[in-house]
């Protein structure tokens, strides 16, 4: 159950956008995010509080240190509801960064790709883009990224420059006005029946460990081949995770054409990790190397088998949008969030996250969803963890009758019947990537 969208694609949620186009609109666009979301009823969610007042008090009443180490620091935990004003919108969605302005051609070159694929995401129904007027990142580079990210591009895209319309409350009001009107377009929309091809999954994994490999890993790999059998799109990512494994998966590719451009784009990407002073085999986290992953060959082994045994249809360097049905491959860092901001700027409405150690990561517009390599992850963080293949470790199960549980699982986030846990606690990790140097 999905949004049909003009271009033939669906998404798995419904999302408004709000983006700066520069860094020196961040505070306009926080702004905006403190009035739309209060007052139209999309703060919601799980909300935490730590609450220090029995420490003040004893504070004030002299207590010492050590007394302090003895009062009670309370932690809260508060559900609120969405609003009914517009139902159908699952969101506003705000895309702070700290580009546009100030660094290298192809570093704004590359976070206009980024932008305009979270556009033209299948999970975004439309844009307010907020410009400052004079950065590198200008408008019209904007429009036609969008153009050559989804030709034909026809949501709602409105936008706005700051030293066109002069005072800071003209450019806000202008801003909360065009939002509105168009979150009532986007209230039109409503899921319906959508075949199982316009699902893209991002493939991602971060706090490995000894386990992911043999459990959790390969169980993501078989849903990605079930996924490809059926028409639909998988994305490999994080190209230092696949340092060690290069030649299997060249063999795997269907062109010559798609083989020579991975090799060249691991080679250009291991040369600037050199001429940074460090290399692949920095890879492996301490996590990840006190939990057995000792080397960056060991690492990538097991991440490797998240893309199962499909051919690979296509490869594509940063900032690009898978466009075929298939398994691809995704030229991003290890870093998690680098990565999977990248995977949904590619296209993928859904990421499906690996982890031995935990992590909180989530996205603005891909759901998020955790699988725990191990059952100990699973009941030791439960705020964070959204399907355990554990029972593999134990010998309890398959891996082909866990990949039928997790494609289901899946299916179910992919309708809005289930809200995995990072989308519950409103995790809405950006961080583009950075190439270049500042000017």
């Amino acid at each position: 159950m999905g949004y049909a969208r003009p271009d033939g694609r669906a998404g798995t949620a419904n999302y408004w956008l709000i983006v700066p186009l520069v860094f020196c609109e961040n505070q306009n666009v926080a702004t905006l995010q403190r009035a739309l979301s209060e007052q139209l009823g999309f703060a919601a969610g799980k909300a935490s509080e730590l609450d220090l007042s029995a420490m003040i008090l004893a504070y004030r009443e002299g207590a010492s240190a050590e007394a302090l180490r003895e009062v009670p620091v309370r932690y809260r935990v508060t559900e609120r509801a969405r609003s009914p004003l517009f139902p159908n919108v699952d969101g506003i969605k705000y895309l702070l960064h700290e580009g546009g302005c100030g660094n290298s051609k192809s570093d704004v070159e590359a976070l206009l790709r980024l932008l305009a694929g979270y556009i033209t995401h299948p999970n975004v129904a439309g844009a307010t883009v907020i410009g400052l007027g004079c950065q590198f990142a200008q408008a019209g580079m904007l429009r036609a990224a969008v153009q050559r990210s989804a030709p034909g591009y026809n949501r709602p895209l409105y936008i706005l420059e700051q030293q066109q319309y002069g005072t800071e409350e003209q450019l806000l009001t202008e801003a909360a006005r065009v939002t509105f009107i168009g979150l009532t377009e986007a209230n039109r929309i409503t899921r319906s029946p959508q075949p199982l091809h316009n699902l893209s999954l991002g493939l991602e994994c971060g706090g490995s460990d000894g386990f992911s490999g043999i459990s959790a890993n390969p169980t993501l790999g078989r849903v990605s081949d079930l996924l490809v059998a059926a028409g639909g799109r998988a994305l490999l990512a994080e190209f230092p995770e696949l340092n060690g494994v290069e030649q299997e998966l060249v063999n795997r590719c269907r062109t010559a054409e798609s083989a020579q451009k991975f090799v060249s784009l691991m080679r250009a990407y291991a040369a600037s990790a050199v001429r940074a002073g460090s290399t692949f085999a920095d890879n492996p986290s301490p996590g990840n190397i006190r939990e057995g992953l000792i080397t960056d060959a060991m690492k990538s082994a097991g991440a490797a088998r998240k893309g199962g045994s499909s051919p690979i249809v296509d490869v594509l360097d940063y900032g690009e949008v898978a466009t075929r049905a298939g398994l691809h491959l995704l030229n991003t860092p290890g870093n998690d969030v680098e990565s999977t901001t990248a995977l949904a700027g590619a296209g993928a409405n859904l990421i499906v996250f690996t982890t031995g150690l935990g992590t909180p990561t989530g996205n603005p517009v891909a759901p998020v969803v955790k699988i725990a390599s191990n059952s100990a992850l699973a009941e030791r963080m439960p705020d964070i963890i959204d399907f355990d293949c554990g029972a593999i470790i134990r010998g309890k199960t398959t891996i082909d009758a866990l990949a039928e549980q997790l494609l289901n699982y899946l299916l179910e986030v992919a309708s809005g019947r289930v809200t995995p846990a990072a989308v519950r606690r409103g995790q809405d990790d950006f961080i583009p990537w950075r190439r270049g140097v500042s000017l």
